[in-house]
């Protein structure tokens, strides 16, 4: 009988050799077990230039050292194949520019005690996943090394400023510290019960952390997990060290020094003057030139928007600021196509025809509305949960909106990568906002006291640490920034940030985001495909998650 798939053909010694370093040995699919990064990344990359099959080449190529020593793992931290690994790659990427095979490894990194500002710098790179310390399930009441848990910059630390620094973070969080038992004994006793006691006081506990992140300063440290291909981590330390902030270009050090232990073959452009050096010298001149233009610009005054044309025909319309939230936030949607709903059906069709897609496009125009709504739901799809995600020709129209919320808000809608944000300077300028829980609670004043002098310390640093100073501004304190998404991402974003187990701070943002698409861009059916977004007021947010879990 004939098999689908063909077996290399293996003897005895052979595969003894390769059973420590592959799943199996038979099935066309496998997986790599225990090889360095720097192996498997090189044993990835010769696979695309050779006609053998990977356990062949993995025996005949990495493994040819190690069958003296009767198949099993080699000694010394490397592992099998580092030696040959380490000449392709000297010959790959320094001789022949092949930057791609740096994506083939993977690397765990740590990035330790990192503050806000920090943090928004190391995720903005698309291509890595990210896990980012939670201020929901972690009260940052404890002091380590006698201190409380905020960045100390060295230069502010030895200058003049260092005291009234940190008095300032350290009434943060001393006001954090008293405040957190108070509100939590206020929300256990006004909120009504529910059914299962254990879950509705992990929740209150939840949401009283929820309520109080807003008094923790830009400068709290948390842990930061990253996993990302070499390719994109040294993508990262070049942004670090063109980054503005001293932290991050000393972070990027630390980060580099890693890297270069861990997978030096993979990272060999960081500290070449002539390709990591140009590089980072790029990113900050690009960035000190914009800076330049944007004084010049704005000082001539602001200009009215209009609405313009857009490369596939349709029309790009702007929209003037709207959409102002309760607590002090902004929600406007600027840009999107008129014509967005058919670029998203025009395109879910073209893949099932043999037409060019001008024709499809003129078919589509010609549709009636009921005929437009039987197509826009065949290309949606009958959705189960907000996990099943339509089709890539939702991304054939983009949403660009304006945003003014809290920076905590911002964090978390930040780290969506498959969106483009650009956010502004972190200042005190915009205001804060104190949530209505809290004050309900009767802890306002002692809020408001703690936040007024962290922003009289910002005023007195600023001038001469403009960077450092927004160490001391507020998770509650708000940003201005811009959000470009597609229909497809809106829909993801959209559901998930309104779960009823959301924030209440990006769960307004969110519902109004809908609404505009809704109202503002008139996509009706955009809008009715989130079927699974969390429109009603939830006064215990993670009670439902908490529920059942002892």
């Amino acid at each position: 009988m004939d098999r689908p798939y063909h077996v290399d053909p293996l003897d005895a010694a052979e595969r003894a050799r390769l059973e420590p370093w592959v799943s199996n040995l038979d099935s066309p699919a496998f997986v790599l077990n225990g090889l360095s990064q720097v192996t498997a990344a090189a044993l990835f990359a010769r696979y695309s230039r050779s006609p053998k099959s990977l356990r062949r080449l993995l025996l005949d190529e990495f493994l040819e050292g190690d069958a003296a020593a009767g198949g099993g793992p080699p000694a010394g931290r490397d592992g099998a194949g580092r030696a040959r690994a380490t000449r392709l790659f000297g010959r790959v990427i320094a001789e022949y520019g092949d930057d791609s095979v740096a994506q083939l490894g993977g690397i765990h990194l740590a990035c330790e005690q990192v503050s806000q500002p920090l943090a928004k710098a190391i995720e903005w790179g698309r291509l890595a996943a990210y896990l980012e310390q939670s201020t929901r399930y972690i009260p940052y009441t404890d002091l380590r090394d006698g201190h409380y848990r905020y960045y100390r910059d060295p230069e502010l630390m030895a200058s003049a400023h260092a005291a009234t620094y940190t008095a300032a973070m350290d009434g943060l969080f001393l006001a954090y510290v008293e405040m957190l038992p108070l509100l939590h004994a206020h929300l256990a006793q006004a909120l009504p019960p529910e059914t299962d006691a254990k879950a509705r006081d992990r929740a209150v506990r939840a949401l009283a952390l929820d309520l109080l992140r807003g008094l923790l300063p830009a400068g709290t440290v948390s842990n930061l997990g990253v996993f990302a291909s070499p390719q994109a981590l040294e993508q990262l330390v070049m942004r670090l060290r063109a980054h503005p902030l001293p932290e991050a270009r000393s972070y990027a050090e630390l980060i580099d020094r890693e890297l270069q232990m861990a997978v030096p073959e993979l990272v060999t452009r960081l500290d070449r003057a002539d390709r990591g050096g140009v590089w980072v010298d790029y990113l900050r001149e690009t960035a000190a030139g914009l800076a330049r233009e944007a004084e010049r610009a704005l000082a001539r005054g602001g200009r009215r928007p209009v609405a313009s044309g857009s490369p596939a025909g349709g029309r790009v319309v702007e929209a003037l600021p709207l959409g102002g939230l309760a607590d002090g936030g902004r929600v406007t949607l600027l840009r999107w196509d008129a014509d967005g709903e058919d670029r998203i059906m025009t395109a879910a069709l073209l893949p099932h025809t043999r037409a060019s897609l001008t024709e499809v496009v003129a078919a589509v125009r010609e549709l009636s509305d009921l005929e437009r709504d039987r197509l826009f739901a065949a290309a949606l799809g009958r959705r189960g949960n907000r996990r099943h995600r339509p089709g890539r020709g939702f991304e054939h129209t983009d949403y660009t909106f304006e945003l003014v919320s809290d920076y905590g808000a911002f964090r978390d809608l930040q780290r969506h990568r498959l969106l483009t944000i650009q956010w502004q300077e972190l200042t005190p300028a915009l205001g804060y906002g104190v949530p209505d829980q809290v004050a309900a609670a009767g802890l306002e004043g002692r809020w408001r006291q703690a936040v007024e002098r962290a922003e009289a310390a910002w005023a007195l640093i600023h001038p001469d640490f403009p960077e450092q100073a927004q160490y001391l501004v507020t998770l509650a304190h708000r940003v201005r920034y811009v959000i470009k998404l597609n229909a497809r991402e809106a829909l993801h974003l959209i559901e998930l940030r309104t779960s009823p187990q959301g924030h209440p701070s990006y769960r307004r943002i969110c519902q109004e985001m809908l609404r505009q698409i809704d109202e503002v861009a008139g996509h009706h059916r955009v809008a009715g495909a989130m079927s699974f977004v969390g429109k009603e007021d939830v006064h215990l947010p993670r009670y439902a998650a908490e529920a059942g879990r002892d």
